[in-house]
């Protein structure tokens, strides 16, 4: 049975996981240079990314079932190295890769894929890995 998903519009949130946020905090508010939302110690930051949110939170933490007073998120996390792909402008993206190198963010990989787009991929300090590739990989824009 195929199913349509007509109804979604996009990826509101995404989320990654890491156990240090102090790490993760400097280094996607100030290498990446996004905006941070709000930060729970212990427990997760949430940053605004174009118009969606990165959330990265404390595997351990979010595992915990809510508390009486808290929302009634349910229980999540995972372990191991997730993946998030940003979306970056085909002529901003060599800049954005020379400034990571420049910061000493290793680059892991460079890849032109079949139908042309470029990306690129490197790792946070929780070893996730992350991608930035021009929204044509996807046939966006």
């Amino acid at each position: 049975m195929v199913t349509t998903t007509a109804e979604l519009e996009g990826i509101l949130e995404t989320a990654l996981y890491a156990s240090d946020l102090d790490a993760a905090d400097r280094f996607y508010g100030d290498v990446l240079g996004l905006e941070r939302i709000t930060r729970v110690d212990g427990r997760h930051l949430f940053f605004r990314c174009g118009p969606g949110v990165l959330l990265i939170f404390n595997p351990m933490e979010t595992l915990k079932p809510a508390d009486g007073a808290a929302l009634p998120v349910p229980a999540h996390g995972t372990t191991g190295p997730g993946h998030v792909c940003f979306r970056v402008s085909s002529g901003r993206l060599a800049s954005l890769r020379d400034r990571l190198a420049a910061d000493g963010v290793m680059i892991e990989s460079e890849i032109i894929w079949p139908n042309g787009a470029q990306s690129f991929y490197f790792r946070d300090p929780a070893g996730n890995s992350l991608e930035c590739a021009e929204p044509g990989l996807w046939s966006i824009d």
